[in-house]
């Protein structure tokens, strides 16, 4: 069961009140995580066509695993910092679409292509100003007892089945029954 439940101070995709709510631990390093990010747009774009925009909510939360992947904790940060420019969503496509160039200079690279004041943005990063909420994202997922990402949540129970559209897409119709 998902432990702290969706609330304004997540990342929202969509309505906190829509009829399945989604929440994706991830880390921006992981290709399972950005394979799995990659099949719930398909699905988004499908439900929103097929069940209309409120059915469906996507909620993102951080779970970087630092001991193996060494720039999942900055560039969970670098989507941080460009949220508060109102640019999270741009940077999440961003990182999880070069997850191979993580390291520093790109993040900058990355949040110049999206127009943001980049003195403002390196400031915040250098001084670790979204470490907590981060590390808030960590706590719930384990607490929820996330061990690894991708992990999924649908209207707040764990999804476990395989990770394909079909599967996937499935749980989500059926979560409404």
């Amino acid at each position: 069961m998902l432990f702290v439940p969706p609330s304004t101070q997540d990342r929202i995709k969509g309505v906190l009140n829509a009829t399945v709510v989604l929440v994706m631990y991830g880390d921006y390093e992981c290709s399972q995580s950005a394979d799995v990010y990659r099949l719930i747009k398909v699905i988004e774009r499908q439900l929103s066509v097929s069940l209309g925009e409120n059915y469906l909510c996507f909620i993102f939360r951080h779970f970087p695993q630092i001991e193996i992947h060494s720039h999942a904790q900055r560039a969970a940060e670098a989507t941080e910092a460009a949220a508060v420019q109102g640019q999270f969503w741009p940077m999440h496509e961003m990182l999880f679409d070069h997850q191979q160039e993580l390291g520093n200079g790109y993040l900058v690279e990355y949040a110049n292509n999206l127009g943001l004041d980049i003195s403002q943005f390196l400031q915040d990063i250098s001084k670790k100003v979204y470490i907590d909420r981060i590390n808030e994202d960590i706590e719930s997922g384990l607490h929820s007892g996330v061990t690894s990402a991708p992990a999924l949540f649908i209207n707040g129970i764990r999804y476990s089945n395989r990770w394909t559209v079909k599967q996937i897409m499935a749980a989500i119709v059926a979560a409404n029954d």
